[in-house]
């Protein structure tokens, strides 16, 4: 019965329906600081991560992309100067807030003439059929409530030879990173939620989700499941975060 089906919210069991307003819940509440908070959190490594990200994108002049769950902007605005007048990104989120910061920066950065922004649902994306060249998702499908539905949704608006990158938080590769890391996400990171954010529970959410996500060889499996050919996965910062590649043919 799928009123009665559920799923996780960091460690906590909810109602399948709920899970979405509960996660729009915490980006509201961090939205104002989202930024600054990931600069302090990841001692500005995430610059890095991101910057693979848009050098494994293969986007050109000319080419539409869709950054899902692109909250704040940070690979839009970069994606907004390589395709050009000539190309097309849409800054998509599921959170109004988000969306709201997003756009400011996009307008700051001189990005409006070749960008949209819209506010969708990874799991029916309002686009037609075979649409965008890439498609990024970056932090943000661990909060998605139906991961495979979400992925064929994305497959559906890829063009064919089209590819789509997620980088996502995953499973650290050696056991010595892994207890240092828990230590720094369940003692460390709420504390600095409640100093600049006001908000450590959600940054304790942050942390359960992360646990709660995928690891790297499960998700590329579920790309596989959903279509994507010739999926492969890149660790980086000794597998804290991982960048999974899959494309349509």
């Amino acid at each position: 019965m799928a009123d009665d089906k559920t799923t996780h919210f960091g460690y906590q069991q909810v109602a399948w329906q709920d899970k979405a307003s509960r996660v729009a819940g915490v980006f509201r509440s961090v939205a104002p600081k989202y930024d600054l908070m990931n600069d302090l959190m990841s001692m500005g490594i995430h610059r890095a991560w991101k910057r693979f990200t848009i050098e494994l994108a293969g986007v050109r002049p000319g080419h539409t992309v869709l950054d899902l769950a692109g909250g704040t902007g940070d690979l839009a605005i970069k994606f907004s100067k390589i395709v050009g007048d000539s190309g097309q990104v849409v800054l998509a989120d599921i959170n109004d807030a988000m969306l709201a910061v997003g756009r400011d920066r996009l307008f700051d950065a001189g990005c409006a003439h070749n960008t949209q922004v819209a506010q969708v649902n990874a799991e029916a994306l309002p686009f037609e059929d075979n649409t965008f060249n890439t498609i990024t998702i970056a932090f943000g499908l661990r909060n998605v409530t139906d991961k495979d539905k979400a992925l064929r949704s994305m497959l559906r608006v890829l063009k064919p030879g089209g590819r789509l990158l997620v980088l996502e938080f995953s499973k650290p590769v050696h056991a010595p990173l892994s207890k240092l890391y828990d230590f720094y996400s369940f003692s460390v990171l709420p504390r600095l939620g409640k100093a600049v954010a006001n908000d450590a529970e959600s940054y304790q959410y942050l942390a359960e989700s992360i646990r709660m996500h995928p690891d790297q060889a499960t998700l590329k499996g579920m790309m596989e499941d959903a279509g994507f050919a010739r999926c492969d996965y890149f660790n980086m910062t000794g597998g804290i975060v991982a960048l999974h590649r899959g494309f349509k043919v």
